[in-house]
């Protein structure tokens, strides 16, 4: 886990985008939805820079099939998020999940979730 790397609030909406698409896709075409969603035109430069960091955090590959290069997901959404969660109870809870649950049961989980959560573990 200690090569884990979280996504930035931005590298994460360039990946929603792609996870959503569900195939590989061109930078072009990305460049073309940011413009439109964001409302400002995004330079070709952004993009490839936001691209290249993903790839440098292993959750996107590059196809390199002419011009522009192809992306596709090295990871799906559910497996980063897992990462995620592991990585975080690991920094911030030394990975112990004993420790993660007793900061939420002091004040935060209802009796409802409790009640959800001791059937989830039994069912485990």
């Amino acid at each position: 886990m200690s090569d884990f790397r979280s996504l930035s609030e931005t590298e994460m909406k360039v990946m929603k985008v792609i996870w959503k698409m569900g195939r590989p896709v061109k930078s072009n075409e990305l460049l073309e939805i940011f413009s439109e969603k964001e409302g400002k035109e995004w330079k070709g430069q952004t993009i490839a820079t936001f691209l290249s960091r993903l790839v440098d955090k292993g959750v996107l590959l590059i196809e390199r099939e002419g011009r522009p290069n192809t992306y596709v997901p090295r990871l799906s959404f559910k497996e980063y998020k897992k990462r995620e969660a592991q990585n975080f109870l690991e920094t911030m809870y030394q990975g112990s999940i004993k420790s993660f649950l007793a900061t939420l049961y002091d004040d935060k989980i209802s009796p409802e979730e409790l009640e959800e959560l001791q059937k989830w573990f039994s069912d485990k």
